[in-house]
């Protein structure tokens, strides 16, 4: 359960959404979505209600469970949900390549590593360049040389003007953002940078920070 959740995610920036597993963070990514029935409050994205059939194709979702088809290939489960989005065709291409599986295209979805389908189901977010992304802890079971890509990847879509929201329980992921949102509890204890989650609790390493924090709200 949420409480008394609010925030306000600046666009071109990758905003981070931390916090041990169970605290709310999955709940939160999908009344943004609009997936989720909101018991009360607002939530707005791109200044219309979430979840309104407009934002179809500005935001992007990637889950914690891909929703790619097991018996299609990597190829033709892209093509399908660009047909879906009205994504350009060409699009299949690129998001193969950024994601790192233009080796698996002809690969069936259902023979896919664990790794490799959370991959696939980021590659269908960013069919048709949505203004926002948001990626439910999009680098579990990833090794490190695909999390260093995959967060080089978020940086130069930030750069380009796309918003991105991206949930993680590793908090060395924590330092990668330009702002943070820690939760616990269904509730947001710190929004902050970075740097000023230092400076506010005196620790240069932020998971101890994360820990001061806790301490401190408990």
């Amino acid at each position: 359960m949420l409480r008394d959740v609010g925030f306000t995610v600046p666009r071109g920036s990758v905003t981070g959404l931390l916090g041990p597993s169970g605290c709310g963070k999955t709940t939160l990514l999908r009344s943004i979505t609009g997936v989720q029935v909101v018991a009360g409050g607002t939530v707005e994205v791109l200044g219309l209600p979430a979840g309104h059939r407009d934002l179809r194709s500005r935001v992007g979702y990637a889950t914690q469970h891909p929703a790619v088809y097991a018996d299609l290939t990597v190829t033709e489960c892209l093509r399908y949900f660009a047909t879906v989005l009205g994504a350009p065709a060409s699009d299949v291409d690129r998001v193969l390549a950024d994601v790192d599986l233009a080796d698996r295209a002809r690969n069936l979805v259902g023979s896919l590593s664990g790794g490799e389908r959370g991959r696939a189901g980021l590659a269908v977010a960013l069919l048709g360049r949505p203004e926002l992304l948001v990626l439910d802890e999009p680098t579990v079971g990833l090794d490190p040389v695909l999390r260093e890509d995959l967060w080089s990847l978020f940086h130069r879509l930030a750069a380009a003007g796309t918003t991105l929201l991206v949930s993680s329980h590793v908090m060395d992921e924590a330092a990668r953002c330009d702002r943070l949102l820690l939760m616990r509890d269904g509730a947001i204890l710190v929004d902050d940078t970075p740097d000023g989650l230092r400076a506010a609790t005196g620790e240069t390493d932020l998971e101890r920070a994360f820990l001061r924090v806790i301490r401190e709200a408990a």
